[in-house]
């Protein structure tokens, strides 16, 4: 008996040394199933090496086992084998988040049923999460920004009542209401659902979670009131419910929250006052804005000893701050613009010199700016614009070294600019216009060298515009109309090389126009109206590309450059006795004189320049006889399309911006040799002018009936003679066009002018030289496949990128009423000269009206159905296959797919995809490892750092066209990820997450 014992014993033993052997192959298979090129987790994960203590991110259990194994940014990449995972039998904490994992979570997954802590938040894994269900004993599951879809296995958390930490948002899962199963996890103290599409309302058994410290349920489709049971969650710290479609009052009982610390609900429809949250002592941070809420901001609020945050812009609070707002921490910034409080600035909001943004625009404030601000280092931006505020600007304001706003405007203001405003490195925009500032412009000023835009116009200063504004070579406008500048315009001006616009009229300015203005190649718009300027206008000003041009009422002389004397500047010279015009260029400025270049008291100069007209006039009537000779042959042999246009005698011609050309050089262009391709909506004319210019012509059939179509010239003849003509939907057509004339963009093509008829209508635009970014990245698109494509850079490639999307971020954000183009693709973004972008076709596009839903919830604006499809294949947004209702997200899918032929070099539609397939799905299927990733790239791209570069901008691709609208980014969150991108940035739509 007692050798079989001593027998177990040795049994038992050899048992023991077998285990951690196994175990260590176990992590060696680990180990080689990730790519580790680029990253040192697995230096130490060597034979040699004891894996308790000895391998990195691994524990191990009082008996030697592995127990925990945590790869948190470690770097390290491919799939993940649970199939290997699932072996170490005593595992209960498994961490891989923040990494470069690809495919999907296998089934595997179901044999690690001792899992306490499962988290791969922040990877690239994707497919659908399976049933859950096996693991009982998980406590935490964080699954975060990923690229998960399907349905969620909700039900299968049923089982999970250890469940104390649900991180699950940021994915692309299919719309379901707010999970009941959830509000029956009484464990729960952290949920974060944000950006994972749950609609419905909120239940009211989320009062069941007592023990719940943070719930989230951002960027959702969240409809109804906050119910009343959510003041049961005492212990809540954080409540995120923004950018929802939620109704009704904070509710009654919210003052029970406590130990609430941050609080957003911004972007909502949510209404009345903020008396439920005076209370609320703990807050920290507070984001109401955008919502329907009114009345007082608490006087409590004042003795918020940790508010740091507070953002209710865009409502409709009306009466004071408290005096002690901000007063008492580390305060960060207040935003409470757009509503309609008074009384004075709180004074205190920088006593800790933390602040960094003040932002009160747009209310009736009134008093003077607190002294206090003066000191305020910390300051990034200060905007006061738009108030009824008054006193002297404290003189350090003006100094602040880190602030790169100062908006003053449309305020009292008073007494002049401290010269302190030199030491100002950091600021970009001055605005003070609309105020009773005096005194001269400091000299100093030419030292903050960072000043793009200075707006100081319907103002009292005086004396000279300072020469050291010449300094400012980042200066694009300048503002200083309507004051009381005298003396001259300093030369020195010429030398700020950026300038955009300039407009110094309604003041007392004398002498000449400096010359060296002519050199400023990238000035739009002058404007030197209502002064005394004398002497001549510079030769050099011809070379101007000026849409705007106001030289009227000064003591100008001389002849008019016959470069300036077009019918555009009609007016532009007007208040000039001085000034003349030459014969030739006069039927052109029909307001100024001709000039005269004869003496009348002489016979012979008199009887010498009447033979000259004679003789002029000899030349110019037989010119005609040869110019009517040879139009009748040209017309007899020219096509049906080129007589169609000569004889519609019908043409309106609408300008947009200064244009040097008139309807009937424009429309004698349209030509069958001059055809350079097609549209979204109609043929493109290349058209060349007399003044040497070249101009982009759209050609457009259009009909009350049938709307917009795309034809040729030949057929447009053939069914114009096939029905009766009729009349345009002018009114219709010219609110539309006019609405995308008013479009000002570096990265969108210009709109000069429209030219319509009954039947047809012209749109010319400016003329890009380098063509299409289809034609750099596949070759022409007559050219069979693949066609001869240029070789791009990744540099020029990333800024196109770029460029384009800023120019699409415009038209979504830049003005009242959002712009959809609804046809974006790679031959609609044209090049320039220097390869820059122009977002162009605008044939298709819609402008939004807000609807008071998407408005209020910050959700995107539908436009109204399309009575077909919009846009081109292999572009167009998966929810076309269930509603014809498209919105900014489908321009930010259709961008998604330009991103991926940018860093593919692929067609958006390629036999190798498959039947029904393309790029989105074909690059989506090569997610699976950092090779695959890495072959996705276009070979043509070359070091390794700009591969490196491609990956990241291939992420913001694939956010773009996820196949859910609402989890897309919007434009303006595009190009910020897009600028990351540079700077290794992350990528990714990330929210607050669970990260401990």
């Amino acid at each position: 008996m007692r050798h079989l014992l001593l027998l177990l014993l040795l049994c038992f033993a050899a048992a023991g040394e077998a285990a951690p052997a196994e175990e260590l192959q176990l992590l060696l298979q680990l180990k080689a199933s990730f790519e580790t090129a680029n990253t040192t987790a697995f230096q130490s994960w060597t034979a040699n090496n004891p894996f308790c203590g000895g391998f990195a991110g691994v524990k191990c259990d009082s008996g030697g086992s592995v127990s925990e194994i945590d790869l948190t940014a470690t770097g390290i990449s491919g799939a993940i084998r649970f199939d290997i995972i699932c072996r170490f039998s005593s595992l209960t904490e498994l961490s891989l988040g923040s990494n470069y994992l690809f495919g999907d979570i296998s089934d595997d997954l179901h044999n690690c049923t001792g899992l306490r802590r499962l988290d791969l938040a922040s990877n690239s894994l994707g497919g659908v999460i399976p049933d859950l269900s096996p693991l009982d004993k998980l406590q935490i599951l964080n699954l975060t920004s990923n690229y998960f879809t399907g349905a969620f296995p909700w039900s299968s958390l049923a089982g999970l009542t250890a469940m104390e930490v649900l991180n699950v948002g940021d994915n692309s899962f299919d719309p379901n209401p707010f999970p009941d199963v959830v509000t029956n996890l009484t464990e729960l103290n952290w949920i974060y659902l944000s950006n994972c599409n749950i609609h419905g309302q909120i239940p009211p058994a989320i009062g069941n979670l007592t023990k719940l410290i943070n719930l989230e349920i951002s960027d959702s489709f969240l409809t109804g009131m906050i119910p009343q049971e959510i003041s049961k969650l005492s212990d809540l710290w954080q409540l995120e419910l923004y950018n929802n479609s939620l109704t009704g009052r904070i509710p009654t009982g919210f003052a029970n929250l406590s130990k609430l610390a941050f609080f957003d609900a911004s972007m909502n429809n949510i209404e009345g006052d903020l008396s439920e949250l005076r209370s609320l002592t703990n807050l920290v941070s507070l984001q109401l804005f955008k919502n329907n809420l009114y009345g007082e901001v608490p006087p409590e609020f004042g003795d918020f000893r940790f508010l740091t945050n507070l953002s209710l812009y865009s409502n409709r609070f009306s009466g004071k701050l408290p005096a002690k707002l901000g007063s008492w921490t580390e305060f960060n910034y207040i935003d409470v613009s757009t509503n309609f409080f008074t009384g004075p600035i709180p004074p205190d909001m920088c006593r800790k010199g933390t602040m960094k943004k003040l932002l009160m625009l747009e209310n009736k404030f009134t008093g003077e700016i607190p002294a206090n601000y003066a000191n305020c280092s910390s300051l990034l931006r200060f905007r006061v614009s738009n108030n009824s505020l008054s006193g002297e600007v404290p003189s350090g304001l003006w100094s602040l070294p880190n602030l790169n706003i100062i908006d003053l405007a449309i305020n009292r203001f008073e007494g002049s600019i401290g010269a302190g405003i030199g030491e100002a490195k950091s600021l970009n925009q001055l605005f003070i216009s609309d105020n009773r500032f005096s005194g001269q412009i400091p000299r100093e000023i030419g030292g903050a060298a960072g000043i793009v835009g200075i707006e100081m116009y319907n103002n009292q200063f005086s004396g000279e515009i300072p020469a050291s504004i010449g300094r400012l070579q980042n200066l694009v406008s300048l503002y200083l109309q309507s004051n009381d500048f005298s003396s001259e315009i300093p030369e020195e001006i010429g030398s700020c090389v950026a300038l955009s616009a300039m407009n110094l009229a309604e003041n007392l300015l004398s002498g000449s126009i400096p010359a060296s203005l002519g050199q400023l190649t990238r000035l739009n718009s002058l404007d030197l109206s209502d002064n005394k300027l004398s002497g001549e206008i510079p030769a050099s000003f011809p070379a101007l590309k000026l849409s705007s041009l106001d030289l009227s009422n000064n003591r100008l002389t001389g002849a008019i450059p016959s470069g300036l004397a077009i019918s555009a500047y009609n007016g532009s010279f007007a208040g000039n006795p001085g000034l003349c015009v030459d014969g030739s260029d006069a039927d052109k400025l029909s307001s100024v004189k001709r000039c005269l270049v004869f003496n009348r008291g002489s016979t012979f100069e008199l009887r010498t320049f009447l033979t000259c007209i004679l003789a002029g006039v000899a030349v110019f009537l037989a010119g005609l006889g040869l110019y009517i000779v040879l139009k009748k042959r040209r017309d007899d042999s020219s096509g049906a399309d080129d007589r169609a246009f000569a004889k519609d005698p019908s043409w309106n011609m609408k300008s947009f911006r200064i244009v040097t050309f008139d309807d009937q050089e424009i429309v004698e262009g349209i030509k069958p040799e001059n055809l350079i391709g097609k549209g979204g909506s109609g043929e493109v004319y290349q058209v060349h002018l007399a003044n040497g210019e070249v101009v982009a012509v759209k050609q457009i059939w259009r009909n009350s009936a049938e709307g917009t179509k795309e034809r040729s010239t030949a057929a447009m003849l053939a069914a114009a003679q096939r029905r009766p003509r009729k009349r345009l939907a002018t009114r219709q057509f010219e609110a539309e066009v006019g609405t995308l004339s008013t479009v000002r963009h570096v990265n969108v093509v210009k709109l000069y002018c429209s030219i319509a008829s009954e039947e047809w209508c012209l749109l010319v635009y400016e003329h890009l030289p380098n063509g299409s970014l289809w034609d750099k990245l596949h070759g022409p698109a007559e050219a069979p496949p693949p066609g001869k494509a240029v070789e791009l850079s990744w540099e020029v490639r990333y800024q196109v990128a770029l460029g384009a999307a800023r120019g699409l971020e415009y038209l979504h954000h830049g003005g009242e009423r959002p712009i959809l183009h609804r046809d974006v693709k790679s031959s609609n973004i044209l090049l320039d000269e220097c390869l820059k972008p122009r977002i162009a076709d605008f044939g298709l596009a819609k402008i939004l009206h807000s609807t008071s839903a998407a408005a209020a919830g910050g959700g995107a604006r539908e436009a109204s159905s399309a009575p077909v499809i919009a846009g081109t294949h292999g572009y167009i947004a998966p929810e076309y296959a269930y509603t014809w209702k498209v919105n900014e997200k489908s321009d930010v899918y259709s961008f998604g797919v330009v991103l991926l032929e940018l860093v593919t070099g692929r067609r958006p539609i390629e036999a190798e995809y498959g039947e029904s397939k393309d790029i989105v799905h074909w690059v989506s299927q090569q997610m699976r490892s950092r090779e695959s990733v890495m072959a996705v790239v276009d070979g043509r791209i070359g070091p390794e750092w700009a591969k490196e570069e491609a990956v990241r901008v291939l992420r913001v691709a694939l956010l773009c066209t996820m196949s859910l609208p609402a989890l897309r980014p919007s434009m303006r969150t595009v190009v910020q990820m897009l600028e990351e991108v540079v700077n290794g940035g992350a990528v990714k739509h990330v929210n607050k997450k669970l990260t401990a």
